[in-house]
Formats: structure tokens, sequence, C-alpha cells
């Protein structure tokens, strides 16, 4: 399938040396044609502008989501909120790097009111009650809770998990069991119900989520997710992303980022304490993610050595 030409959003309307100022209440900001009749049709076409939808305008310089969210909002419906993976961007939470580059713009819409439509728009028309439409930057945003079931349309179950990791950690699990007890029982919610039992409010990244969700489908577990390490005085050791601590065993995600010397330092002495105190320690990286024998190899033994 051919992927769609996005180029017109990138090309100003008509090439000019030097478009005339706009007034002062417009600089800067998106703004709707029909609100500034002062501006001639010429100068919204010129350089400076771009179409992000039609009938409203936006610095060529403005390309950003949230930029195209404040020009898409400007013709919104009552009710209407940003929603799926549009929300997910605006609240931060975790998607794959496909999702999180998308120009297009998720828009749902109370039920009776007509789904928007649109060259960067993606309408969706469903039940949206004014609690599940929040405030953020300025926009109306489905709640984190109902953007993470919305979500179950679009991510597969992994990726879902983390969203609601960090749902959960940021807003408490019990927001996300309510929100899911107003949806009809069906196959969606069934996925959801499925990620639901998968979550922990305790992860802290998607990295820690896709390393628990892989140990705990190999046999291992349950997990204590950044547990804290302390020695018999009770001062504090380290905390540690996966923890059996029965086995005292903590295994760590360890991303591929460049360390400086005395970060390299503080995570060698950390990791010397932990081993000082009787704990196994073992890191990850995205290598055993992609290829995991040898670390289940490896934690398995290490189980088998505490017995």
């Amino acid at each position: 399938m051919r992927a769609p030409d996005h180029s017109f959003l990138r090309q100003p309307l008509s090439v000019s040396s030097r478009p005339s100022d706009l007034p002062t209440r417009l600089r800067g900001r998106a703004f709707r044609v029909a609100d500034a009749p002062e501006v001639s049709r010429r100068r919204s076409r010129a350089s400076d502008l771009w179409i992000p939808v039609r009938g409203a305008r936006l610095p060529i310089d403005q390309q950003g989501p949230v930029s195209i969210c404040h020009a898409v909002a400007l013709s919104l419906p009552a009710g209407a909120a940003f929603s799926h993976t549009t929300a997910a961007v605006l609240w931060g939470l975790p998607l794959p790097l496909g999702q999180q580059a998308e120009r297009t713009v998720h828009v749902t819409t109370p039920t009776g009111t007509r789904a928007r439509r649109g060259r960067l728009i993606i309408g969706h028309q469903r039940e949206l009650a004014a609690d599940q439409v929040w405030q953020r930057r300025g926009l109306p945003l489905t709640s984190p809770s109902r953007t993470f079931c919305d979500l179950s349309e679009i991510l597969d179950l992994d990726d879902l998990v983390a969203v609601g990791d960090r749902v959960a950690h940021d807003h408490g699990a019990a927001a996300i069991e309510a929100e899911l007890a107003r949806r009809p029982r069906n196959r969606q919610s069934r996925v959801l119900r499925e990620a639901v039992a998968l979550i922990d409010s305790r992860a802290e990244s998607p990295k820690e989520t896709e390393l628990r969700l892989l140990l705990v489908r190999a046999g291992f577990g349950p997990f204590a997710a950044n547990f804290v390490v302390r020695d018999a005085s009770g001062r504090f050791i380290a905390r540690v992303d996966l923890a059996l601590p029965a086995q005292r065993i903590a295994v760590e995600y360890e991303g591929d980022h460049h360390r400086d010397r005395d970060q390299w330092r503080r995570d060698l002495a950390r990791r010397r304490r932990l081993e000082a105190l009787g704990w196994i320690y073992l890191p990850v990286t995205q290598a055993d993610l992609s290829d995991p024998a040898d670390l289940l190899a490896d934690l398995r033994a290490a189980v088998a050595r505490r017995g």
C-alpha cells in the first residue's frame, strides 16, 4: 500500500521574499482565517504560514503535535477531545517510535456529534463523558485512563501494558479499573483485562516493562519492581529494576547510552555494595531482550544456586 503523501505539510502555499507582518494578536500561534478579516487571502497564503487543517493557519516553523492540535482545536465541536495516540503523546505516555512520529491527529467526538475528518485528522465518534475529558497545555484530551483504554484498538499487548504501567504509576491503578468498568464486555474489553492483569504501577520505564513481561512469561517471578535494598543497619544501598528479594537476585536493564566517568564509577560502587550483601546482579541490555536465551539461562542458574 502506497504511503500517504504528506509533503504538503512542509510547503508554504506561495513564495514571498518578505511577507508583511501579521497583526500582533495573530503572531506566533494558530489562527482561523475566518477570525482574521484583516488578513488578506494573499497574505494568508504567504510562505511563512502553512495549512494544518482547512481554514486554519500556523507559522511555518510550528509543525509539532502541540501546535497542530491547537490549530485543529480552533474548530472542534463542544465535548470533543484529542484521543488515542495523540492524547498519549501529549500526556507523555510511552509509545512505539512509529506512533510517536505520527503526523495525524486523533479526535474523538461524543455520540451524536459528527466525527471530524481531514487530511491530518482521524475521527472517532464514541460515548465520551465530561469527566473523561481533561485539559493539558490548553487542549482537551481524553483522560490518561481513557487514553489507555482507547489505545487497545491500536497497540499490541506489551506496548499497551507499558502505557498502563505509566498511567497506574502516575494516576493510580484504581483509575484504570474504574475506566475499564465503564466499558461494555466485548473482544476489546478482553484485551484490556489481559493488559490490566499485567500492569505494575511500580514500573518506571517501557524497557522495565518489556523485561518484566519477558521474564514472567518464561516462568520467573513474581518480581518486585524498583525494589529498595538496604543493609543490616537500614542504610540505603540501591534501588533495582526487578528483584527476587527472597533469593537476593537483582535484574536490571542497562541502556545503551554513554555514561560519563563519574556515573560509571558510581554504578560500579553500587554493584559492588549489592554483591557484598550477597545479591546476584544480572545486567540486561537490548541485545538480551532481542535474543533472551542466555539471559534466561543465567537467571535460571542464579535461582537454582539460591535453592
